[in-house]
């Protein structure tokens, strides 16, 4: 039997999915009437999270953050079956991440952190990329758990905080490029150039592709120059003007300017203008 905690948009698919594969699934969520609305779906819900654990051979969080696991894992505490298998969706930080770890290998529980790189579509389908660290014991019981629930795990080292960091990397870089992108728009209307035909420039320029050129020089500190710190600074100081005289104030630029006129500062504008990571 399955237990999940946390049925919003994420934990509703991942239910309805195990209920699919012919799964006896228990269900509670901080609001309960989300844990009763998949009842019509065939999960039993509960009120109580201890009564939901009760039995369950695995448990499944899709939470909101650290608090959020630790008072769940603190009140179903004295209802877990010695060989209960937690796995926690939820994405957290990673030094809390890593304290839970050995606070439940003290009490001989067994807990994987496994986010993910998924929407409810994907927990519905069963596909997205599910990210997973820890000792190759781990690993091994993590494996065939959590193989029905995702089109992809990746294995992302040893220590017990790594998946909680490559997933906040990972959700760095959809901060970024989103926070990009409103700032483009923005400029993009301040010339009377819709949103929608600006954002078809990238349907033949790709800028994510970006990432694995520049990005992964920067990995390796490699700075020779493809687009000189100098000029990437000029560009920025184009938009800006330009922006200023259509009193638009954009909002990650400015923050940007900023960033390369210390890496000017620095001497070292005529480096490639991956050379910021550096600094």
């Amino acid at each position: 039997m399955i237990a999940h905690f946390g049925t919003g948009l994420m934990g509703a698919g991942f239910v309805r999915a195990a209920l699919k594969r012919g799964e006896t699934v228990h269900v509670w969520n901080r609001s309960p009437e989300k844990a009763r609305a998949l009842e019509a779906d065939g999960a039993k819900a509960f009120s109580d999270a201890a009564q939901a654990a009760r039995g369950a051979t695995q448990i499944h969080l899709t939470l909101s953050d650290d608090s959020a696991v630790d008072s769940v894992l603190d009140a179903i505490a004295g209802s877990l079956d010695p060989n209960v298998s937690i796995l926690d969706h939820t994405t957290t930080a990673p030094t809390p991440t890593a304290q839970r770890y050995a606070r439940l290998s003290e009490r001989g529980i067994f807990f994987a952190h496994v986010p993910m790189f998924m929407g409810p579509s994907n927990a519905l389908a069963s596909t997205g990329l599910m990210l997973v660290s820890g000792p190759e014991a781990r690993l091994a019981r993590v494996r065939p758990l959590i193989k029905p629930i995702t089109g992809k795990l990746l294995e992302v080292g040893s220590g017990d905080d790594r998946a909680a960091a490559f997933k906040l990397f990972g959700n760095m870089m959809l901060f970024f490029i989103t926070s990009g992108l409103a700032d483009v728009y923005k400029f993009a209307a301040s010339l009377g150039i819709s949103a929608i035909d600006a954002h078809a420039l990238f349907a033949d320029f790709k800028p994510a592709g970006l990432i694995d050129a520049r990005g992964k020089n920067m990995a390796e500190g490699n700075f020779a120059a493809a687009f000189e710190l100098v000029m990437a600074r000029k560009d920025v100081r184009l938009v800006l003007e330009e922006a200023a005289r259509h009193d638009t104030q954009l909002s990650v630029l400015p923050q940007i300017a900023a960033l390369f006129d210390r890496g000017i500062a620095a001497g070292r504008g005529a480096d490639d203008m991956g050379v910021i990571a550096a600094m």
